[in-house]
């Protein structure tokens, strides 16, 4: 038999096993993810979390198998948020949280954000920066059963340098205000930074996260300032690719930026105050752009509520909203590959959907805008062999929504279903 034959009777077999698969989906409006398109009437056949096929018309089921009616909804692959922050939601009071709360507290509090966000829509998330330990956690809880949740990549702790944007001890008083080491996730030099990473991959993280610049929130006056070295860039990046880890960079200022696009980072997460410079470097590089618009706004409406921010942070906080968008605006318009991230955390969980909207309003394509938090996040976790499409053989990460979000994107904050590896957890039938 020819190889032509074999693939023909392959794909006949293939096609086969579908009314024996399980669970078929009848989506009235599909997108898969990777060819830009909406597709009416279609089929999803899935079996042991995996899709089996996804097929034209409406696939007649068997007796013993589960049918999903979803034809009059658009259904999509389940979305991807490359940037939250599960352990914590942003109040007027959080700067004292670590005085009064344990690591169980944070971690049982962390369960009820991470299933508002599954319930979103958002069956994978990438958390960038916690205690050290809550999101290792918490990924394992999910994993386990023990509680409801998305599909965590995490970082854990954050790397910073002495006074950086993720030190732990800023802000503390005199007598607390130690000097922390690379098991803290704190960097001076790259015997350090060597250190620090392999500390990551020691307490269970999945990639690295590091603070580049000074950032909006921390305590401290400036949120543009570089607060690594070029050498210790480096080293990271050398490292955290030695132990097959990615490294996201927190990053508002230029020179920080540019320094870390050089050292070959995978994404800058923000990326306020970039210049076209950094742009064309990021696109000759592959670098990704992260762009929390949601951050950037909320914090600069909440920077108009007095007494909200502490002294040193509200004139940050008021600049960024603005300026965040305007970057946004420029970098889509340059062409740089962008990955749909919320920071969520700052800004509330569950309501992550919204960023769709300010990418849109920014010039986005509502297809692009989608794609950012299926396709693109996916190949920015370098998942997307198993991740990020509807396509067979993929996970069987679903989500659907009313109304069809091409012709208006606020659809997607109108979710109706979710799966997550062929578990159904929201459905149009159910209250949550």
């Amino acid at each position: 038999m020819t190889r032509k034959a074999i693939a023909v009777v392959s794909i006949l077999l293939l096609s086969a096993v579908h009314v024996d698969a399980g669970t078929i989906i009848h989506a009235g409006r599909l997108i898969n993810g990777h060819d830009g398109q909406v597709h009416k009437d279609m089929s999803l056949v899935i079996s042991e979390g995996r899709i089996v096929s996804v097929d034209k018309g409406f696939v007649k089921p068997n007796a013993d198998d589960t049918l999903i009616d979803l034809r009059d909804y658009t259904v999509m692959p389940g979305w991807m948020d490359m940037h939250t922050h599960l352990m914590s939601q942003h109040h007027k009071k959080v700067y004292s949280d670590k005085f009064f709360m344990n690591h169980a507290d944070y971690a049982l509090r962390s369960t009820v954000y991470a299933k508002r966000t599954l319930m979103a829509g958002f069956t994978t998330v990438r958390e960038l920066g916690d205690n050290g330990v809550n999101s290792v956690s918490l990924r394992k809880a999910i994993d386990e059963g023990w509680i409801v949740g998305p599909r965590i990549f995490t970082a854990g702790k954050s790397l910073a340098t002495t006074g950086g944007h993720a030190d732990p001890t800023n802000g503390l008083k005199g007598d607390f205000r130690r000097d922390a080491d690379p098991v803290d996730g704190v960097v001076n030099g790259p015997d350090d930074a060597r250190k620090a990473v392999r500390q990551r991959y020691k307490d269970g993280a999945d990639l690295i996260k590091l603070t580049a610049t000074g950032g909006v929130l921390s305590l401290a006056a400036n949120g543009q300032n570089p607060q690594f070295t070029e050498e210790e860039l480096r080293v990271i990046v050398e490292t955290a690719r030695d132990y097959g880890m990615t490294v996201a960079v927190h990053a508002h200022g230029t020179e920080g930026m540019k320094r870390a696009v050089l050292a070959g980072v995978d994404s800058i997460e923000h990326g306020t105050f970039m210049t076209d410079e950094v742009m064309q470097l990021m696109k000759e590089r592959g670098t990704y752009l992260v762009p929390t618009i949601s951050a950037g706004i909320w914090v600069a409406e909440k920077a108009q509520e007095d007494d909200y921010f502490p002294a040193i942070i509200r004139p940050k906080a008021a600049a960024i909203g603005p300026v965040a968008r305007q970057m946004f605006a420029r970098a889509v318009k340059a062409g740089v590959k962008i990955a749909f991230g919320t920071d969520s955390g700052v800004s509330v969980h569950g309501e992550n959907a919204q960023e769709f909207e300010w990418m849109v309003e920014g010039g986005m394509t509502p297809m692009k805008a989608i794609q950012s938090a299926t396709l693109e996040a996916s190949r920015l976790l370098k998942v997307d062999d198993r991740l990020g499409t509807l396509e067979a053989s993929k996970i069987a990460d679903v989500v659907a929504v009313k109304g069809n979000p091409i012709d208006d994107i606020r659809a997607t904050r109108d979710v109706v279903f979710v799966m997550k590896e062929g578990v159904v957890y929201r459905d149009p039938d159910t209250k949550h």
